[in-house]
């Protein structure tokens, strides 16, 4: 398949790395010049929990010639606008843009490029742009993860040729529950991230502080009850199921903590990426993560008032008006629960 990755950037480069260092051809794609020029010229470097250079071609959209079979879209739901359109000359009636963005984007993303042409696939692993032609691995290589899935849940032929290219990058399982996968993991997104961003602080601040954890707790039990609401069934996310993450009582959200702390410790030294747009002073994809939760508690009537407020905080720090500092955490007002 001609595939190419749209939005060549942290997981784009060690997923284009991966494709070719095992025999797959792709071209890398990103409206970052430098980072381009960086890919052509040295390779794309991957560090961290793995070492490795690999030769690459890559371009800017405007380079872009042709119709290609896959898209391997990894662009920031904040530049959607702009990338979609200037994808549709490239893509024709039977070509497959395969969403791996955060959230829960493949309704916006088949507004702009058609239904029948979108597949989503939840990311198990992180990474960490380091410059250009350089990507940070932050997770353990042996338990990276792809969920691969149509939107109907079917198990298509085209959806078996996108595994395979897929599996170049790590294990890819083709779910038939995408809406599950996706909630799940964001779920993960909007917990620590949610709040490393509006407390302008790293995972192992908010694990440090049992009223930070105590909020990634509720913004957890609210995105558990919303995706209830709406139907939807979390799956497990690399063998964990989330669902044991929803309380009732203080005694029951307290023993979350220890849950939390044990997932998330590893992680300790790490910034969301949203809290890293927000040093570089780009947008966030706030919208996206706990602003999804949001909105579909509006629609469903399941009240997220810890989910409201970071998105309140992050925006306000994006509009210029609050600065991200662990005294946020003062602003938030941990709902009423009984003892036991």
């Amino acid at each position: 398949m001609k595939t190419i990755i749209l939005g060549a950037g942290s997981l784009g480069t060690i997923a284009g790395s991966l494709i070719t260092k095992n025999g797959g051809e792709v071209l890398l794609v990103d409206a970052n010049k430098a980072h381009v020029d960086a890919l052509n010229e040295k390779g794309a470097t991957v560090t961290g929990l793995t070492n490795v250079t690999v030769p690459v071609k890559a371009i800017t959209p405007d380079q872009m010639e042709g119709t290609c079979d896959l898209v391997l879209y990894l662009v920031k739901q904040t530049y959607n606008e702009s990338a979609l359109k200037a994808l549709l000359p490239h893509l024709r009636k039977d070509s497959i843009v395969c969403t791996m963005q955060n959230g829960v984007p493949e309704d916006e993303v088949a507004r702009y490029v058609g239904r029948e042409k979108v597949m989503g696939c939840a990311v198990g692993w992180g990474a960490t742009w380091i410059g250009p032609g350089v990507s940070e691995l932050t997770s353990d290589p042996g338990k990276m993860t792809l969920d691969l899935g149509e939107l109907d849940g079917s198990v298509t032929e085209r959806i078996k040729k996108v595994a395979g290219v897929l599996e170049k990058i790590c294990p890819t399982e083709i779910t038939t529950n995408l809406a599950g996968i996706r909630w799940a993991k964001l779920l993960i997104n909007a917990t620590l991230s949610g709040m490393s961003a509006s407390l302008g602080c790293t995972f192992g601040d908010i694990l440090d502080s049992d009223k930070a954890l105590a909020c990634a707790a509720f913004i957890g039990d609210e995105t558990i009850q919303v995706a209830a609401q709406l139907g939807v069934t979390l799956e497990k996310i690399q063998g964990a199921d989330l669902r044991v993450l929803a309380f009732k009582t203080k005694a029951e959200m307290a023993q979350k903590f220890a849950i939390y702390r044990a997932v998330f410790g590893p992680h300790k030294l790490l910034k969301a990426s949203m809290l890293q747009d927000i040093e570089k002073g780009l947008k966030t994809e706030i919208g996206a993560i706990n602003g999804v939760v949001s909105e579909s508690g509006k629609k469903t009537g399941i009240a997220t008032p810890i989910n409201d407020k970071v998105v309140e905080i992050v925006k306000g720090i994006e509009a210029g008006g609050m600065k991200a500092v662990f005294d946020n955490l003062s602003l938030f007002n941990l709902p009423d629960l009984p003892e036991k």
